[in-house]
Formats: C-alpha cells, structure tokens, sequence
C-alpha cells in the first residue's frame, strides 16, 4: 500500500514538473515575440479579429441597446486611416463595415396612436397622421429607430422614418403583399429598415470605392477569368475524348465539299454514325457565344461577387446570379460580364423548353442530342413509313418519352421494342422543336430569310438563302443543316412515305419559324404562313446548295 502512494506521489510530483516546463516554454516563447507596438510599425500588418478592441463611449452600459447605440456613433465608424486606398482585405472590410452597421437590431419607437387609425398592413409601428417634426422628436434614441406614419399632405400615402447619422430620414412606403422603398422588397418592415441602414452605412463610409469599383474592376484582372478559361478547356477535352472513343473514318469528301460558307460548317456526315461522328475537331461547343441569364438572388452566408472579388453587402436581394452557371455578381459587375456563360447540367436540369445553345452547351455537344437520336432512329425503320411527321403518335406515348428524356437523358430507351409507332418518335422531335423559346431560325434571322425567297429566280434565292444561314448562332445553325438533311431523305422515299418536300414545309414551318410580328411587317397570317413554307421548302429542296459550296 505503501509502495502505490510512493508512486503516485512520484508521478504527481513528475506531472507538475512537465507541466511547470510548459509553462516556462510557453513565457519564453511570448516573450519573444514582437509586440502589438512593434507589429504596428510594420508596413501591412494588422492585429487579429480577437485582439481588436473597439473604443467604447465614456460612461457607456453593458447593455444591447446602449452597445447598438455604440455601433451607430461616430466613434464605432471608420477614421481617415481606414478607408479604402487598394485592393488587398478591400473585402473584408466590407464585411466589417457591414458588421459594424447599425442594422443589427433596428429599434421602434413605441408611441401612442392619437388619431386612432389602423395600418392596413398590419404593422405595430403605425403612429397615425404626424407631422415630420412630430417624427423627428420621437426618434431623439438613435441610430436605428423608426416609425411609420401616414402623410398629411397626401392621406392614404404611408411614409417609412428612419433615422441615421443624426438625421432622420423619410422614405415613401408602398406595399404589394410585400413591403418596399425601392426595388427590393421584403416580407417585414424589419428587414427593410436593417437592410436600409446596412446601405446608408456602407456608402456613407465606402461610397467613393463603390463608386470606382466597377470601374476598375476588369475582366482580364477577374478571378472569373481564370476559371472560366480553365472548364472551357476541360469541356472541350471532355467533347474531343468521347468523339474519340466513337469515332469512326467517315467517307472521303470531294472538293466543293470542303468550301464553307459559315464558320461552324463542316462537310455532312453518314447519319448511320453513332451520335458525335463527324463532328469536326476544331468545333468546340464552349466557344459558342452565350448571355448570361442573371436574377436577382437572395444569398446565404457571406456571398462574394465572383467578378470583382468584392463582399456583396445587404440582407436579402445582394446581387445577381446566373440561372444557367451559377455565376454571382454584384448588380452593377453584371453589366460588365461578357456574354461567354457556362451552362452546367447542374443549374440546367430540363431538356424541354430550354433555349438551344444553353443546352447544347451543358451537355457538351454541337447538336442538342434529342435532334440527333430521334432523327436516327426514324432514319432506321420510319422512312418508308406513309405520313411520317404527319400523322401524329399517341399522346400518352409521346408524353412518356418526352418524360424518359428529362429523366434519363441521352440513355432514353427508342428500340422498336420499347416504342413499336415511330410516328411517337416523330411526335417529340416535333414537340422538342415547337418548344423552344427561340425557334431554329430565330427572330433576329426571320427578316433575311423572309426576303430571301421573294425573288423570282431560283440562284438569287439561293444566295440570298446562303446569307441568311449565316445570320444563324452556331447552335442553330448545326441543327436546321441536320435537321433540313434528314427532310431531304425523307421526301426521296416520297413514294412510299407519301412526303413531298412541299407537304414536309406545310408541317415543319410553323415550328421552324414563327413569326415575331406580323403587323410591324405589313402582312397578314396566311401570307406570312406562305412564304414560311416557301422558305422551309427551298432549304429542304436545296439543303446541300444553301449549307455547302
């Protein structure tokens, strides 16, 4: 029993020494460091968050609203020596003004209603009629503090005071479900006063960077470029490697084949080829040209614009995002982006109803590839069939395919086993097309090819035909040259399949081009219908004329 105290002694006895060396390890090592005085001669450096104390008010309480109240004087505000002079920690002092702002904890002022009105929208801080001195004297708190009151000079009109930098401001209140000053709107008349006074804070203290950020801000300086650059080239080694993998030698091409007349044309291709045969190395589908779609967004957390690098202040409605690829700008960034957006299959999740060139270039390939099996398939076993693209399948199928593609993609079952009527095949390409929002030949191209056809002889039809196409953004222009190839087949087994080129016009015209506005051009719909069909009817007839030399 003796021996087990001797031992635990010992062991009590070594763990104090162990610990009293810490110790002294630990004070020398503070002592060798350099001091906060030191650090502060040093150019860039800057304490930590945690050894920052910020000045308190002579006599100031330990209590929320004298703390707010804090936050909101001259003295919590940001001296000459802190304003925005360069880029570096430009952001985080964004943040910490935003911190720093009174916004936190707006205050009412609780005051009896003498006129005994009730705020049509449900408010607690409703005072009544009261004149702006009346509203002045009862927001003597501080920073923060507001009320609403109804107009004198206009009644119905409802006015937001609100004060800040010792002033008290008045807002004209409107409310639509929800309330709004501006353009944001806000479901409590609480997050628009703390997102109000973030702002008022933000461009009272920073509003001369704001007012040059996007100014100085450049694309080529934008982080935004390089990563941009850098999924451009991943996607087009990603197209390049799955071309291939499938490729397969297609059929040496004459001569007046390899003349084009557009910068994405390439001589045309054996159908029969799995989906990315023929498809030309040097097109890659990411150079294709594309707005972004932005929206103003409500961000989480502590959003940054990924333009110019900057922190994007406020509670609700900070900036703007791109529906497609995810990008997040300040308003004023946005207006800077080059059209050159990304569409990523993660933001992009339906096939339907989605514009061409987001969607081929989400999933990478020239032609959206509901164009391209659809069409292989009824190459392989529709083309003899009678009124192929005229009569129409049964609904119920063709409702189920168009749902197999948005779930399952380019691995949609179309065998003959599973969908025995092609005419079902045929009917969601023709849904695929007629739902597009911006048709093969687009609104801003319908002019040229209105005009192309008005002439009498078939070669100036034919050239002005050939200028039109290349009026065409490249996405379009791949699938109206493939789509027009397969009529051509189509209306060569006319015979059996009993499909002209004038009746394939009469049914695809319509979904190919429509008509932006009929009146502004001086037409009627049946002319405006006719001419249509001629057009669609020439580029089925001529499809290896007007696409290639």
């Amino acid at each position: 029993m003796d021996n087990e105290r001797e031992k635990s002694g010992e062991c009590r006895k070594e763990l104090f020494c162990v610990r009293r060396g810490e110790r002294a390890q630990g004070e020398e090592r503070r002592r060798s460091r350099p001091s906060q005085a030191a650090l502060k001669g040093r150019p860039g450096s800057q304490p930590s968050a945690r050894h920052r104390q910020r000045p308190r008010a002579d006599g100031e309480a330990g209590t929320r609203a004298s703390r707010n109240r804090h936050r909101a004087t001259p003295l919590s505000a940001p001296g000459p020596a802190a304003k925005f002079r360069g880029r570096p920690n430009k952001s985080q002092s964004f943040r910490r003004l935003q911190g720093r702002s009174p916004c936190w904890a707006p205050r009412r002022t609780v005051s009896w209603n003498a006129s005994g009105h009730a705020f049509p929208f449900g408010t607690p801080w409703f005072h009544g009629i009261i004149s702006r001195e009346e509203a002045e004297r009862l927001l003597q708190e501080g920073d923060g503090c507001y009320l609403v009151r109804e107009s004198q000079r206009a009644p119905g009109q409802y006015t937001l005071s609100l004060r800040f930098g010792s002033a008290c401001k008045n807002f004209r209140l409107y409310h639509d479900g929800l309330h709004y000053v501006g353009e944001k709107r806000f479901a409590t008349l609480q997050d628009l006063v703390a997102d109000g006074l973030i702002t008022m804070y933000l461009e009272t203290y920073a509003g001369e960077y704001i007012n040059s950020m996007c100014a100085q801000s450049r694309y080529e300086d934008s982080p935004y470029m390089t990563l941009h650059s850098y999924q451009r080239q991943l996607r087009h080694k990603q197209q390049q490697s799955l071309r291939l993998r499938q490729h397969r030698q297609p059929p040496p091409a004459t001569a007046a084949e390899q003349e084009t007349t557009h910068e994405y044309d390439k001589p045309d291709e054996e159908l029969d080829c799995p989906l990315l045969d023929g498809i030309p190395e040097d097109i890659n589908v990411q150079d294709f040209e594309k707005p972004h779609a932005f929206k103003v967004n409500n961000f989480k957390g502590l959003p940054w614009c990924d333009f110019c690098g900057n922190f994007m202040w406020g509670l609700i409605a900070q900036g703007v995002r791109c529906e497609d690829c995810g990008f997040s700008a300040h308003n004023r960034c946005s207006e800077k982006v080059p059209n050159d957006c990304l569409p990523d299959t993660k933001y992009v999740k339906r096939v339907f109803g989605v514009d061409l060139t987001t969607l081929v270039k989400a999933h990478n390939t020239p032609r959206p590839f509901v164009l391209d099996m659809c069409i292989k398939e009824i190459e392989q076993r529709g083309l003899d069939t009678e009124g192929i693209y005229r009569v129409s399948g049964f609904s119920d199928e063709v409702e189920a395919l168009r749902m197999s593609f948005e779930k399952d993609g380019e691995s949609a079952p179309l065998n003959a086993s599973t969908y025995e009527d092609v005419h079902v095949v045929a009917g969601v390409l023709k849904l695929f097309l007629r739902l597009l929002p911006i048709p093969l030949i687009t609104f801003d191209s319908y002019t040229k090819f209105f005009d192309a056809v008005k002439s009498n002889k078939v070669e100036e039809k034919l050239e002005a035909m050939k200028e039109a196409v290349k009026s065409l953004p490249p996405a379009h222009y791949q699938s109206l040259k493939y789509l027009m190839s397969h009529l051509q087949r189509v209306s060569e087994h006319q015979k059996k399949n009993l499909m002209s080129p004038k009746n394939l016009s009469t049914v695809f015209s319509p979904t190919v081009m429509r008509t932006p506005d009929i009146m502004g051009m001086g037409l009627d719909q049946m002319s405006a219908w006719h001419t249509e069909s001629a057009v669609v009817e020439l580029l089925i007839s001529y499809n290896r004329t007007v696409f290639v030399q």
